[in-house]
C-alpha cells in the first residue's frame, strides 16, 4: 500500500513536471522577426475595423509572440475610403525581412516586390511559426505593392465592410502556381464566407515599421 501511494504521488509530480514544461514551451518568435502572416483574421470578413483595426491586431499578435516592435498591417487604400492613400510597401521597413523562425524572406523592399525568391509556404509563417493554411492574404494592393488607382474599390471599402457584395484584392502566400504573393486575384466578396469560398480566412500580412 506505501509503495502504491509512492508510485501515485510520483506520477502525479511526473505529470505536474511534464504540464509545466509544456507551458514553458510556447512558441516564442526570432528576435529577428520583422515579418508575418496573422494566424487569424478577426472573423469578420474583410471587415478588419479599418486600417487602424488591422494594425493593433498586427501590433497584439506581435506581443503575444514576445516581440517589443512595432507592426503595421500590409494593406493599400485610397482616397474614396475616406483616408488618404496608403500603400502597403510604404508600411514596411526597409529590410532584410525575417520571419517569426528566422529565415529571411527578402533582403530588401525591391527584392520583395520583385523576384522575392525568399518567399514561399515555408517561409511565409505566421507569428507562431506555423505553416499558413489558407492561402488568400488580404493586401488590396497591386504587385508592385501600390493602391489601386482604376476607380474601384479593391478593398471592400476601405476594410470595413462584411457584406457579400464588393471585393478585395488578395496574394497568395504560397505563391501557388507562380501566383504573386500579394496580389493574386479579387475576392469574390467581402464576407467571412466569401472569402473562404476562395481559399481565405481574412488574415494579413505584418511587418514590423522599426
Amino acid at each position: 500500500m506505501a509503495l502504491t501511494r509512492v508510485l501515485v504521488v510520483a506520477l502525479a509530480v511526473v505529470a505536474s513536471s511534464i504540464g509545466l514544461a509544456g507551458q514553458g514551451s510556447a512558441f516564442k518568435a526570432a528576435p529577428s522577426m520583422n515579418f508575418f502572416v496573422t494566424s487569424k483574421g478577426l472573423g469578420d470578413g474583410a471587415n478588419l475595423g479599418g486600417i487602424a483595426g488591422a494594425d493593433y491586431h498586427c501590433q497584439q499578435l506581435a506581443a503575444a509572440a514576445g516581440s517589443e516592435r512595432t507592426f503595421y498591417a500590409y494593406l493599400s487604400t485610397r482616397p474614396a475610403n475616406g483616408t488618404t492613400t496608403l500603400h502597403g510597401k510604404d508600411r514596411i521597413g526597409t529590410g532584410p525581412f525575417y520571419s517569426s523562425k528566422g529565415m529571411m524572406v527578402a533582403k530588401d523592399v525591391a527584392d520583395l516586390h520583385g523576384t522575392a525568391s525568399g518567399f514561399t509556404k515555408e517561409s511565409a509563417l505566421t507569428e507562431k511559426g506555423e505553416m499558413v493554411q489558407r492561402h488568400d492574404i488580404l493586401t488590396g494592393s497591386k504587385p508592385d505593392g501600390t493602391a489601386y488607382t482604376d476607380g474601384m474599390d479593391h478593398t471592400c471599402n476601405g476594410y470595413a465592410s462584411n457584406r457579400a457584395t464588393g471585393s478585395v484584392q488578395v496574394g497568395h502566400s504560397d505563391r501557388s502556381n507562380g501566383s504573386s504573393w500579394n496580389s493574386a486575384h479579387a475576392s469574390k466578396g467581402c464576407s467571412q464566407e466569401n472569402l473562404a469560398s476562395t481559399g481565405g480566412a481574412g488574415q494579413f500580412y505584418c511587418f514590423a515599421i522599426d
